[in-house]
């Protein structure tokens, strides 16, 4: 193989790489209208759950039903078909944050929930409310501080999805709202 074909190669596996870190985006940080705010977010996940979340107990989208995403958290999910594999009872947050990693502060955050706070007690917290992130949803979130910028008692999904700008499928994507979905019949 000559050294032009390896080069391209490497090139070409890097960009790879890169594209299936996450996003890229820089047009929007306030994490409202577009994927930017979700930048080297983990799409896809473990489908591991946080210590103390209740399963629903009687949710609109039951496991392994299918629904259209109506949230545009990150490119291509607006307009796609879910299926469910996970549905809980919680205080879901939206939240901003200066990453732990120096990058630019994350504003509105969309979903963190309760149970992926540290030491957030029972109950729910309010807007303006501080707490420290338990998770890791995004590079650099995990053990920063954030201000609590809303709170709702609803049923949040776990989906898996392909996204309708023809990315790769995302698996137990963390979290959906249960009025960011609507039936797909």
């Amino acid at each position: 193989m000559s050294i032009r074909i390896k080069g391209l190669m490497v090139i070409v596996s890097l960009s790879a790489a890169l594209f299936l870190t996450g996003c890229t985006g820089e047009e929007d940080q306030s994490g409202t209208g577009g994927h930017s705010a979700h930048e080297n977010m983990e799409h896809s996940g473990s489908g591991e759950l946080p210590e103390g979340l209740k399963v629903a107990e009687n949710p609109k989208f039951e496991l392994g039903s299918k629904a259209i995403i109506t949230a545009d958290h990150m490119q291509g999910m607006d307009g796609a078909e879910a299926t469910i594999v996970g549905a809980y009872d919680t205080v879901v947050y939206s939240l901003s944050y200066d990453p732990t990693n120096g990058g630019e502060r994350v504003e509105n955050h969309k979903w963190v929930i309760h149970e992926e706070l540290k030491d957030a007690g029972e109950k729910p917290l309010e807007p303006g409310d501080k707490a420290i992130i338990n998770t890791d949803h995004m590079e650099g979130m995990k053990g920063a501080e954030a201000v609590i910028d809303s709170a709702v008692s609803t049923t949040v999904y776990m989906v898996d999805f392909t996204p309708t700008d023809g990315s790769d499928r995302v698996t137990n994507h963390k979290w959906v709202t249960e009025d960011e979905l609507t039936s797909a019949e």
